[in-house]
C-alpha cells in the first residue's frame, strides 16, 4: 500500500471512499474546498485504487494559536488494522507543522452507537 499527497483527480475517488466508509458524509464541495486551500495537507492510501484517505485543513481564525483539523478520515474495511489510518494521520499532521508551524491538530468525532461494532471502541 502505498500513502501519497492527494492530486486534484483523486478527490472523486475520495468521495467515493468517504461513501463506502463513513455513515455521514461530506459533500464534493468539501473535497474541492479542501483540495484548492490546503493541496499540500490531504493523503491517499492506494493499493490500485484508494483505500483510504485524509482530508485535512488549518483552521482559518487569524487570532488563534496555528493548529490543524483533520476534517475526514477513512480506510476502507478491506484494508483496516494495517495501520493505514495512523500513516495517513501522521502524514497530514507532519504537513501541517511543516508547511504553516501548526502547534497541535485537531479531530473530532460524532458518537453514533449504531454503527460501532460491540467491543471495538469504548466510549467514557
Amino acid at each position: 500500500v502505498n500513502i501519497r499527497s492527494a492530486r486534484p483527480k483523486d478527490l472523486m475517488n475520495m468521495r467515493r471512499c468517504d461513501l463506502l466508509c463513513l455513515p455521514e458524509n461530506y459533500q464534493m464541495k468539501d473535497y474541492f474546498y479542501h483540495g484548492l486551500s490546503w493541496p499540500q495537507l490531504s493523503y491517499i492510501a492506494e493499493d490500485g485504487t484508494i483505500v483510504g484517505y485524509v482530508l485535512a485543513k488549518m483552521e482559518e481564525d487569524p487570532d488563534d494559536v496555528p493548529h490543524g483539523h483533520i476534517t475526514s478520515l477513512a480506510v476502507k474495511r478491506s484494508h483496516r488494522r494495517l495501520g493505514l489510518a495512523q500513516k495517513l494521520m501522521d502524514r497530514a499532521s507532519r504537513a501541517m507543522i511543516e508547511n504553516f508551524s501548526a502547534k497541535y491538530v485537531s479531530l473530532s468525532m460524532k458518537w453514533i452507537p449504531s454503527t460501532m461494532q460491540m467491543g471495538k471502541m469504548r466510549m467514557p
